[in-house]
């Protein structure tokens, strides 16, 4: 009975550590460990919809990074709470704020559709647990007068909010097309206008670092590194860059040599690996790459326009002795 008991839970055990680790349909996944429960959540776009016409944000939580249990909806766009927005719930991002008086606030970025503006738009919902309930604005906060002005074209989409652990302050960064960023005001809800700057990667091609979208920030060892998708979300090419720098708002630097993050490995059937958050495990120089990748029944197009049926992955990511992001070898 013993041994039948062991057996059950090694492959139990098993199951869980296989990718993708979220049931059914989900893109552009951001993870975060909250301090407050102890468990780590992943929040989602919801995939599967043609046009990309998912309109709820979901979350789900583990203790264990392999195991996940559905939360539930946090957010519903087309509801009465989120007024302006009609749909086209797409690419959110959280941060978990120690307020001064101990308790704990969540600030949920997300974008959606505008059918007055006919724009994405992005706006901000707040709760004081990981999993809700959350209380969103009843407007955007960042629109396309809010890029910088030399930035022309692309959508208000692809929110990722970071805080910088050298100073304590917070920054939003977002775009399509382009890379913005700018602090954000102490309230959470609002940026330094005065502090907007373009941050889009130069050069390169589409087999190499060109920027498209899905910026996501994090901090290591004294360099900020920032990292980004690559071609069209639908292509098998898509794949995660990254530059370095030693401000929160750039000059990014791009090696020639040292910029891949993931990409895709057709001869395991793995496609379109990319729009990535990264997680540290607490205390430990310890990270994970969770990212999407289009299942691999969708790739031609069969089934349905590549890029609209993503799954949910996780792999471990190192660095060299340099700081450099060893290339991740996605895993099935």
């Amino acid at each position: 009975m013993r041994l039948l008991l062991i057996l059950l839970f090694t492959a139990t055990t098993a199951l869980a550590q296989k990718n993708p680790i979220l049931p059914a349909f989900h893109a552009d996944p951001e993870i975060l460990y909250s301090e407050q429960t102890g468990k780590y959540y992943i929040y989602s776009t919801t995939d599967g919809y043609p046009g990309w016409g998912g309109w709820t944000f979901s979350v789900f939580s583990s203790y264990d990074l392999k195991t996940w249990s559905d939360e539930g909806v946090i957010l519903d766009v087309k509801s009465e709470a989120v007024p302006w927005a009609n749909g086209n719930a797409w690419a959110p991002c959280i941060i978990e704020r120690k307020m001064s008086n101990g308790l704990f606030k969540y600030y949920f970025y997300f974008s959606a559709n505008n059918p007055i503006s006919k724009r994405k738009e992005i706006s901000v919902a707040i709760s004081d647990h990981p999993t809700g309930p959350f209380t969103p604005l009843d407007h955007p906060i960042i629109t396309d007068k809010d890029r910088p002005a030399e930035l022309k074209g692309g959508q208000a989409i692809d929110v990722d909010v970071f805080k910088d652990p050298q100073t304590g302050k917070y920054y939003l960064y977002w775009g399509n097309g382009f890379m913005a960023g700018a602090e954000l005001s102490d309230d959470m809800t609002s940026i330094k206008q005065d502090t907007k700057v373009n941050l889009t990667p130069k050069g390169g091609t589409l087999q190499t670092w060109s920027y498209r979208e899905g910026a996501y920030v994090f901090y290591r060892k004294g360099k900020y590194y920032f990292l980004w998708s690559v071609d069209d979300t639908g292509s098998p090419n898509y794949h995660v860059c990254y530059a370095t720098s030693t401000s929160p708002l750039g000059p990014l630097n791009i090696d020639p040599v040292h910029y891949m993050v993931i990409s895709q490995l057709p001869q395991k059937e793995i496609y379109g690996t990319a729009h990535n958050s990264i997680l540290q495990i607490p205390n430990k120089d310890k990270w994970y790459i969770v990212y999407h990748r289009i299942n691999k029944d969708f790739i031609n197009g069969g089934k349905g326009v590549p890029g609209t049926h993503r799954e949910v992955c996780i792999d471990k990511m190192k660095f060299d002795k340099h700081g450099n992001i060893i290339p991740v070898k996605p895993t099935r």
